[in-house]
Formats: structure tokens, sequence, C-alpha cells
């Protein structure tokens, strides 16, 4: 039986009790005042597998490479051919027509429909970088330095061509809105690991140095729960103010009157629980507990002076600036050593229509630092093997330019068929370039050169890389499930999903 099966049936039972007059109100109620000392912890939940934190029977499935991960989220898709997917050839090609031939009849979006695309190569110089000689850009100069803990995934596809489409696919496994976020489903099957923090916290910044007009909005979707119990809900961190919305206690109220309040607001719940099921509640007590906890475990996480001077130069001058991606790089690594096993942060700005080379300069200004600073912070401290770090986009940028084009001037639309991920750490071969594309990075191609989206040739689903990051955590994606309207619902959902096997250590 399952949480809602269940649900009716003790309501329908309660409902009977109810009308012979067989309430248990009054004598609660009396006995209330005496008995504040109680906590959640005391009591079984209704589902204390799927509400309480504790994990699922039986997962991980197998023994897991990776304990937390830290997805850095690029909303508004950056340009693979102007970071990694390197196309020299291109110079020869500029302004010309992109040939019939390699588009071959594909989607575009409503913005270059029905125009001429004119080839635009990149105007950033590329270098091979480290033992491996990754191909990098000349935006990157930070993470080239750790090119070989890097795997470039060059053959990244999705069905998306929108943005809230293709951010919602890759955070939940589906374009339709309302489905439970990569981050939950980890909470919900494996359970937390701090009593202290949530198992799924979520970090923003945008447009530090950047252009802050053509911002995409983010929404709370992104990271909820779905179907699934709230309580593997994502918790936003706030750049300002509390850390989380209502975190403080209002004046007037010292941490001991508001423990005595938990208790009595703990048992006028337990008492709910118990006449009418609803598991819900159980997750309302759970969360109240944790966010009393909270109101000291989050001060000393979001409190960097214990870091030391060479760390905050590590990670850069924005550092400093609350809300930045430098510091929410920090504030990850932080949170991966207090025991959060999912932390997603979600830097905006990236959606380059007009005037990129500007505002690439200034979003990799943001980014480039601070991502190669997290992956030597957790190598240093031993956590990278245990940490899986996931770099990606929504989806990728077009070869031919939109809008005003010279050498120096351009813009890119959106372009699902192919675009560049990176993973390290968490059992990822380092330093290795996964699948490629044609020679216009338009196509995904095989070992022959013909455009593919096989998996079979190395191209990588929004699907395939879910399912990776969630056997790199010891779990089959066809096996952590969860019952609604009539369809045991995956987080890599009905269709075809494979584990990408040829990059894992």
């Amino acid at each position: 039986m399952n949480s809602f099966e269940q649900l009716a049936t003790i309501q329908r039972r309660r409902a009977f009790l109810n009308s012979t007059g067989v309430g248990l109100g009054g004598a609660v109620l009396g006995n209330l005042l005496g008995q504040r000392g109680a906590r959640a912890a005391d009591s079984q939940p209704v589902d204390s597998q799927r509400v309480a934190g504790t994990g699922l029977d039986g997962v991980p499935h197998f023994p897991p490479k990776a304990k937390h991960v830290i997805f850095l989220f690029m909303a508004g898709a950056p340009s693979q051919l102007d970071l990694f997917d390197y196309k020299p050839d291109l110079e020869k090609k500029f302004k010309e027509p992109l040939p019939a031939e390699v588009r071959m009849g594909q989607r575009v979006t409503a913005m270059t429909k029905g125009r001429t695309h004119l080839v635009q190569p990149t105007v950033f110089k590329f270098a091979q970088q480290g033992e491996s000689g990754l191909w990098m850009s000349e935006l990157l100069p930070h993470l080239s330095t750790v090119a070989d803990r890097l795997c470039l995934i060059k053959s990244m596809h999705t069905d998306a061509i929108n943005h809230d489409p293709g951010k919602t696919l890759i955070s939940t496994g589906t374009e339709i809105p309302g489905k439970a976020s990569l981050g939950a489903w980890l909470s919900y099957g494996l359970g937390s690991m701090n009593r202290d923090l949530p198992d799924f916290m979520v970090l923003n910044s945008a447009f530090w140095s950047g252009d802050k007009r053509n911002v995409q909005a983010l929404y709370s979707r992104l990271w909820g729960t779905g179907f699934l119990p709230s309580k593997h809900q994502g918790v936003l961190l706030q750049a300002s103010g509390d850390p989380v919305l209502f975190l403080s206690n209002p004046p007037g109220v010292d941490r001991r009157s508001r423990e005595l309040m938990l208790d009595m607001a703990t048992e006028l719940n337990r008492t709910h629980l118990n006449q009418i099921g609803d598991p819900e509640i159980q997750t309302t007590i759970a969360q109240q507990e944790m966010a009393f906890r909270m109101q000291a475990s989050v001060p000393e996480l979001t409190d960097l002076s214990s870091e030391t001077q060479a760390t905050l130069e590590d990670y850069g001058p924005e550092v400093e600036k609350s809300g930045s991606f430098a510091r929410n790089c920090l504030l990850a690594r932080r949170m991966v050593e207090r025991g959060v096993r999912f932390v997603q942060l979600y830097h905006r700005g990236w959606d380059h229509h007009a005037d990129l080379v500007p505002k690439m300069r200034a979003q990799c200004y943001d980014v480039d630092q601070p991502c190669a600073a997290l992956l030597k912070d957790l190598a240093q401290r031993g956590l990278l093997d245990e940490t899986l770090v996931v770099f990606s986009g929504e989806f990728g940028r077009t070869v031919y330019c939109q809008g005003n084009q010279t050498r120096e001037k351009y813009g890119r639309d959106h372009h699902p068929r192919c675009f560049t991920a990176w993973m390290a750490g968490g059992g990822i071969k380092g330093g290795i370039a996964h699948g490629q594309t044609d020679e216009y990075s338009y196509n995904i191609v095989d070992s022959f050169g013909a455009p593919t989206t096989r998996f079979e040739d190395d191209a990588v689903h929004v699907r395939d890389l879910n399912a990776t990051i969630l056997h790199q955590l010891g779990i089959d994606h066809n096996r952590l499930i969860f019952p609604f309207q009539g369809l045991d619902q995956k987080l890599t959902g009905v269709e075809e999903a494979h584990v990408v096997n040829k990059i894992l250590a």
C-alpha cells in the first residue's frame, strides 16, 4: 500500500470514529501543556523510509563511487563553440551559409526561422591544456589548469529548444513542470547524511560582471519534489538577509521560547497525524525540527571567518560578495564537508543572442576561477573522490550568427542538437573528451563522421547524464521509482536512458 492509499484508508476510519463521538481531541488538549519536552524523533512516522529521511531499503543498489553531487548549472546556455568545442576550420567559412545537408531541416527557434544562417567562427583562441591535451578556450585560464581532472562530454543533446523547458528537462527529467527534481530523488532514495542541514541545498547567482538585461527567471519547481514527499525539497540560500527565509527569531523571542513553541506545535501535529495519518504532517514535524536546528547550523555554515586567506584568494576577488558565484562555490564545499548530499548552483546570464564577446568574457570571469578553485579545494581536502562535480547548461548554441555579424561582433541562437558539459571527481575519468561533433558543431557524429543521436555512437542525452549521476551514487535509475498516477515514476522517465560507462574510472 502506498502513502496515498494508506491516507485514504485512515481518513475513512477516522471519519467513522469521529461521527460516533469517539474523539481524542479533548483528552490530548488537556495533557498538552504538561508534555512540552517531546521531540518528533520519539514518534514513528507513517512511512519512515519515505518521510523521515532514512532512505529507502536496499538503496544504494550497489557500492557508490560518490557520496555528494555539486551541480554547476549555467542557466541560459553557454556556447560550446566559444568554450570547449574547437573548430578551427570555421575561420575559412566566415559568413558562408550553413549547408542544407548539415542542418537537415532541423527545428530552429522563431528568432532565426526563415533567415539565412551564416557561419560565425569564434573570436577566442584555443589551446591544448594539461597532459591530456584537451582543447580549451582562452576564456578559461584557471579551469585549464585542472584540465586533467575534467571529462568533457562534447556529445550532449536534449529535446528542448527554449529555456524553461530545457531547464525543467535537465532538472527533473521531463519538460512537463511539476515532476520531482534530481536532488529530491537523491534525498528520497538515499536519505540524510547530516541531521542539522537539509539533504538538498540551492544557491543562485547572476551577472556580477555581465549582462543585467537578458536573464531568465528561475522557478522553485526546478528544485521541487513534485509527487515526492515535500521533505525532500531543495532549500534555497538567500544572498541577503537571513540565509534561509524566516530563520531568525523575531524580536523578543529567545531560543528557549522558540523550543517551547516547537514542542507545543509538535504535540498538536502528532495528534493530527494520529487522527488522519497524512504523511505530510510528519514532514511538517521533521521540517520544523530541522528549521530549529538550522538556526544554529546555517549561521555557522555561512560564516567564512574560519577560512584561510589563501583559500579565499584561490576563489577570486568576488568571493567577498554575498551571492556571487565564487562565494557560492566556497559555500558548496563547506556544505559537502558538513554532509549535504546534493548542492545545486545556478549561475544565470548565459543567453547571448547578441554582443556575445563581451558578455562571454564577463560570465567566464565570474565562473572560471571559482570552478577551478572548487576542484582544487575539494581535492586538497580529500573530498573530490567522493564528490561528483557537474557543469552544464540546458542546451548549446548555434554555429550561425544571430543579429549583426562581424568577426568581433555576433550572437548565437539556441541549439539542442549538441552541446558540451563536463564532469569531475566522484569516479569519473579525468583528462578525456567523450563524443564528437561535426565540423560546424551542429550535429553529433559517429566514428565515420555521420550525424547520429544514438547512445551507441557516444551521443549523450540529458537522461543519460542523469542516469550516470545516479549510478555514481550507487543507484540504478530503473529501480528508483515512486508510484504516482498509475505509473512507476522515474527521474529518467519512460524513454530509454543509459549510464555512460565509457567515462567511468
